[in-house]
């Protein structure tokens, strides 16, 4: 048995004041056997959606099941064979579904067919509850300002690199994503935090988010308290692809 004293200090003195007894630890002491962790069956690969994940985009779910335009009505893009195309002037698309905590499996690609160059080749974006932009950009032999680049939050945090395919080759994201909570005065109370896997490598690594993306001006004027959002995909008037899209709520 081992004995613990416990003391208190009073103008430099040790009084004690009392011994209590602990039994020797022993293993089963620190051992959680309930609740049971539960089970869930992952994918045949990696990029294969888990058993208890939503699937938002994939061939033989139509588009319009889980998607919408930003009127609520039937999304424009071109749709085939499981692969959503942004149509120029089509406008976004968004889930009809809010999320808040999420793991998130994106498959985009830009055009094979090179045109234009920085923001404007093969540009598009997904928004994280609807106001927090991962860009979405065909950096292959294509420079821009690098907290713009593919894999960047929009004009917060640049990727740790550059691991972009060649124009035409499909990539992944995979996101780890935890929404902010608000103080009462409507700031944050912790802001929303990101992690990001580019084709398997690390580009974010839980980083924090000023505020709402904004193209011009500062992020932390813009924030306004807000419970679920969509996920949403830009149209920027670049033919970019989108395809096996899951999300699993945390």
């Amino acid at each position: 048995m081992k004995k613990i004293a416990f003391m208190l200090f009073s103008l430099g003195s040790i009084t004690v004041l009392a011994q209590e007894t602990m039994p020797d630890m022993v293993p089963a002491m620190t051992e959680i056997w309930d609740p049971e962790v539960a089970v869930v069956t992952p994918g045949a690969m990696p990029s294969n959606a888990p058993s208890d994940a939503v699937i938002l985009m994939g061939e033989g779910v139509n588009l319009e099941v889980e998607w919408t335009n930003e009127k609520g009505e039937m999304p424009q893009w071109a749709f085939e064979n499981g692969v959503a195309t942004v149509a120029k002037g089509g406008g976004v698309i968004q889930t009809k579904r809010g999320f808040s905590d999420f793991q998130l499996h994106v498959e985009w690609r830009t055009p094979s067919e090179v045109v234009g160059e920085s923001q404007g080749r093969g540009n598009s974006g997904i928004f994280l509850q609807g106001i927090y932009e991962l860009q979405v950009l065909d950096n292959y032999n294509n420079r821009t300002y690098r907290n713009g680049q593919a894999g960047s939050l929009y004009k917060q945090h640049a990727p740790l690199v550059n691991v972009c395919k060649a124009p035409g080759e499909w990539q992944t994201y995979d996101v780890i994503y935890t929404a902010p909570r608000f103080r009462e005065d409507g700031t944050y109370f912790t802001p929303p935090t990101v992690t990001v896997f580019q084709n398997g490598v690390l580009v974010q690594n839980h980083v924090s988010l000023r505020g709402p993306t904004e193209y011009i001006g500062i992020p932390e004027y813009k924030v306004k308290p807000h419970g679920d959002g969509p996920i949403v995909l830009q149209d920027h008037g670049n033919p970019v692809s989108y395809r096996n899209i899951w999300i699993r709520e945390l």
